[in-house]
Formats: C-alpha cells, sequence, structure tokens
C-alpha cells in the first residue's frame, strides 16, 4: 500500500511528458476550445508579406523591412502602455494626443529651453505619468469611465500640444545629436545581433528547466524536455533567419532592441510577479479580486500611469524619428494603430486576457499592412478603411473566441 502512490506518480509524469505527440494533441485542443493564442497573428503575417511582396518585389527586401521596424518601435511602445489597461477592461483613448505632448515638451525644453536632452525626456514621461494618475483617480474616486476621461484628456492635450509649440507649430531637434541617430540609422554591430539573437531561446530554455525541477520537487507532472528543446531550437532558428537576412542590408535597428527588450521586462512583471497576476485577476474579475484582497484601485493607477508613461515615451521616441516635434506628431491614426495592436495581437478588449508580446505582434501587423499600402501608393483614405476593417475583424475574433471558451468551460 506504501508504494502506491509513488506509482501513481510516477505513471502521472509519463503521462504529462508525451513528447511532441502530446504537445500537439494538447495544441489541438487549445484551438477546439477558442484558445487561438498567436496562430491569428502569424498567418496573418504570411499573408501580408505574400501578398505585398507579389504586389510590390520591394516590400521584402532587407532594407525596407529595417525601415519598417524602425517605424515600429515607436508605436509599439505606445501599444505596450495600452495593453495595461486593456487587460482591465479599461481604455485610455488619448495615448494619441499624450505621445503628442511629450514631443512638445521634449521640443520646448531640450531645443527652446537648453534643458539636456535626457531630463528633457525625464519631463515628458513625468508628465504622462502625471496623466495616467489622473485618470485612475477620476475613475477610482467619482467612478468615471475611462472612456470618458480619456476622451476628456484627449482634447485637453491636445489643446496643451498646440500651446507648447506656439504660433511655429513645429521645433526641429538637432540633427546629429544621439536622440535623433538613434531614431533613425543607428543600427546593431552584425556579430552582436547574432549574440542577441541566441537570448530569447535560452531565456525559455532556462526558464522551462527551472519549471521541470520546480515541479519535480514538489512531485508534480514535470513538461516534456523534447518539447522545451524544439521550442527553444525553432524559436532561435527564426530569430537567428531573420537577422541573418536583415544583415543583408542596413541591419537590426537598436530601436526595435529596445522596444523588444521593454516588451521582454514587462511580460517578466505580468507573468510572474505579484502585481502582474493582480492584473489579470481584476481584469478578469473586479469583484472576486476585490474579496481576495488585492487592491483594486491601486492597480488601477499603476496600469493606468504606465499606459499614459509609455504612450509619451512612444512620443519621445516618433520625435527622434522624424527629428522633430509638431502639431501632426500624435494625430491621424495613432490611437487606431496602437489600440489595434495590442487587440491584434491577442489582448482582450474584454479583460483579463493578453500578454505584452501582443503589442510586439500586433504592431508588426499594422505597420506591414501601413508600409505595403504606402509602397502601393494607396491615398490616406484606403489606407484608413483597410486598417479599421483589420481592427474589426481582429475584435470579431476575440469575441467568437472568447463565446467560444465560455461554450467549452460550460460542456
Amino acid at each position: 500500500m506504501s508504494e502506491t502512490p509513488k506509482i501513481d506518480r510516477a505513471d502521472t509524469r509519463v503521462r504529462a511528458d508525451e513528447g511532441l505527440l502530446g504537445a500537439l494533441r494538447g495544441f489541438l485542443d487549445r484551438l477546439r476550445s477558442g484558445d487561438l493564442g498567436v496562430l491569428p497573428v502569424i498567418l496573418g503575417l504570411i499573408v501580408i508579406a505574400v501578398v505585398f511582396s507579389s504586389l510590390n518585389p520591394v516590400f521584402m527586401r532587407p532594407n525596407n523591412l529595417t525601415n519598417l521596424l524602425f517605424d515600429a518601435a515607436a508605436v509599439g511602445l505606445i501599444s505596450l502602455g495600452v495593453v495595461f489597461c486593456l487587460l482591465l477592461g479599461e481604455i485610455d483613448l488619448s495615448i494619441g494626443s499624450m505621445s503628442g505632448v511629450a514631443s512638445a515638451i521634449l521640443g520646448v525644453l531640450w531645443v527652446n529651453a537648453g534643458v539636456p536632452w535626457p531630463f528633457a525626456i525625464l519631463a515628458a514621461l513625468a508628465a504622462g505619468a502625471i496623466t495616467g494618475f489622473v485618470y485612475a483617480t477620476l475613475l477610482n474616486t467619482f467612478g468615471m469611465p475611462s472612456f470618458v476621461s480619456t476622451l476628456a484628456g484627449l482634447l485637453a492635450l491636445l489643446g496643451l500640444q498646440l500651446y507648447l509649440l506656439g504660433k511655429s507649430g513645429s521645433i526641429n531637434l538637432p540633427f546629429q545629436s544621439f536622440v535623433i541617430r538613434f531614431g533613425q540609422t543607428m543600427v546593431m554591430p552584425g556579430w552582436l545581433s547574432y549574440l542577441v539573437a541566441l537570448i530569447p531561446g535560452a531565456t525559455i530554455f532556462w526558464f522551462g528547466l527551472q519549471t521541470r525541477t520546480q515541479r519535480a520537487q514538489a512531485n508534480l507532472s514535470v513538461p516534456s524536455m523534447s518539447v522545451l528543446v524544439v521550442k527553444a531550437a525553432g524559436l532561435t532558428a527564426i530569430i537567428l533567419g531573420a537577422v541573418w537576412y536583415l544583415n543583408q542590408g542596413r541591419g537590426v535597428p537598436w530601436m526595435f532592441l529596445f522596444f523588444m527588450a521593454l516588451v521582454a521586462g514587462m511580460e517578466y512583471v505580468l507573468k510572474r510577479t505579484k502585481f502582474g497576476r493582480s492584473i489579470f485577476a481584476v481584469g478578469g474579475n473586479r469583484e472576486a479580486a476585490r474579496r481576495a484582497g488585492i487592491k483594486v484601485e491601486r492597480i488601477r493607477i499603476y496600469a493606468f500611469m504606465l499606459c499614459s508613461t509609455f504612450a509619451a515615451f512612444g512620443g519621445v521616441l516618433a520625435a527622434s524619428r522624424l527629428a522633430s516635434a509638431s502639431r501632426q506628431a500624435g494625430t491621424g491614426d495613432v490611437n487606431l494603430n496602437a489600440i489595434a495592436a495590442a487587440v491584434i495581437g491577442g489582448t482582450s478588449l474584454f479583460g483579463g486576457r493578453g500578454s505584452a508580446w501582443s503589442a510586439l505582434l500586433g504592431v508588426l501587423v499594422i505597420q506591414a499592412i501601413s508600409n505595403g499600402l504606402t509602397l502601393l501608393n494607396l491615398s490616406s483614405s484606403l489606407r484608413y478603411m483597410i486598417l479599421g476593417a483589420v481592427l474589426a475583424i481582429a475584435v470579431i475574433v476575440d469575441s467568437l473566441a472568447r463565446q467560444s471558451r465560455a461554450s467549452h468551460g460550460r460542456a
């Protein structure tokens, strides 16, 4: 009788460690239950690449893809902040205006007032944090819906941007400065880009080994080593191939690497910290989270502050990309692209589901479409309509997947 539990645990581990075949069955089961993961994004990128490269071969050339990554970093950073609000089931409609105000603060302090650019950037980020704090306070204290408060903030920030820029309407930034070179020309040395490309796969493998060890010590089922090796090796091969192709042209932008580092850091915060778990809990069921002892009001404050701060940071990167701060900064389709990127990447509009990686994946889709349409010389009206249709499709897919998960759970 004393040996029976040992046999059961061993059998459980064998069943859990079914290797690649078992992982494939689990993946198919998740698809049937409505958990699509990143599959729609990957398929979308493949379709986009095939369509636009057939219409214009320039689309898939290394130098064009490098420019695409430069442009994606600024919008992607804004989208990264949006993820935190969406996970709570909230929204920030002022992210575009906040990015415009941040670029105006950078220009006024750096060029007009002579403040060193690092302090000008810190001032812009502080303005973003204060704005997010105001939104969260309005929600916590007065119950003002985030849709209303951030819409009012959009108008107020737009007015502030016009006031800061004055009659000239634009401020040119020093073209030879580090900030401008970082946003326009700085790429990684080839040898360094290959070394950096090894980090994601190595990280997945390291955390996978830690998970296996922890579960083994707790006498729980151990994930398959073969699946872990294939995941790490497959991801490494894909990234190395992409880096090699980009190095046939200008190379990998430092600005995009900076964006990816922030995405990885925020993903760690969301998935492996108490704060991140609290965000998912509040987004999934606010009242249950409150009864579990989570300070919902405080989580809202942090989330909105992160959202506005990342929007400000995105505005700084956009200014460095354009070498200017102008009235047009943050206007147009910035709001649409940033929110659409988060949703297309897999973050639910209904709260409680998503990841920081969705900002990266979604912005690649959005920027690839925008870049391809620009190469085809289509009018702005058609570009807006196509991007709006893509966003609508992403929301429909998210809604259907949510209904599928709910019905599967009831079954």
